[in-house]
């Protein structure tokens, strides 16, 4: 047994990370739901961009992108990814690994429709990661994408959610002299029993 006490103290990794993310989103000036995403291509050479984390679920955390996108093609391939999330304010990270499915249609419909009619527009005319020859013909494709689909445009087909479900989390808290304080939970399968041990710094 683990002497998890204070910020680490729990028996749900999810409610963990949702305590940590609301305290975080007090404090951080700008998006602490930003996230560090990696995949890796065919060649398993690895890929990190930043996304923005929408959702943490009893079972999995949730982010939305362009199917079409060169992560996506990545997830798709391996239906493995791994992220992280640090937060300087709090001087604390969490780490994630696991498996990747889409998401349910009712939820990226749901999502997407909270999104601002310019954004909902942008993901209509951009062909995420492919090569574009100039910024005007991507404002090209954004005034025929408004004329094309008015001012409530509805949810893309290429367009959804993806989400990770950790066979591994770590939770990272900053110490005196990096002696920091590392937890990491890990299981065998879905809705498995969770194992938890401390790492050292």
């Amino acid at each position: 047994m683990t002497d998890r006490t204070g910020i680490f103290a729990g028996d749900n990794p999810f409610e963990l990370a949702k305590a940590w993310l609301a305290e975080a989103s007090k404090i951080e000036i700008n998006d602490p739901n930003a996230m560090a995403l990696s995949t890796v291509d065919v060649d398993g050479l690895p890929n990190a961009r930043v996304v923005l984390l929408k959702d943490i679920l009893d079972d999995g955390f949730v982010f939305y992108t362009n199917y079409t996108s060169q992560k996506a093609s990545e997830l798709d391939a391996t239906g493995k990814a791994a992220f992280v999330i640090h937060w300087k304010g709090l001087r604390r990270q969490i780490r994630v690994r696991g498996t990747v499915t889409k998401n349910d249609a009712a939820s990226a419909d749901a999502y997407f429709a909270s999104r601002s009619p310019a954004s909902r527009i942008g993901a209509w005319a951009s062909d995420q990661s492919a090569v574009l020859d100039s910024r005007e013909t991507l404002e090209l494709r954004v005034k025929q994408a408004a004329e094309s689909h008015g001012d409530n445009p509805a949810r893309p087909p290429h367009w959804g959610g993806y989400m990770i479900t950790p066979s591994e989390i770590e939770f990272w808290a900053d110490g005196a002299n990096r002696l920091h304080d590392r937890f990491k939970w890990t299981r065998g399968q879905v809705k498995g029993h969770w194992d938890i041990v401390r790492l050292n710094p």
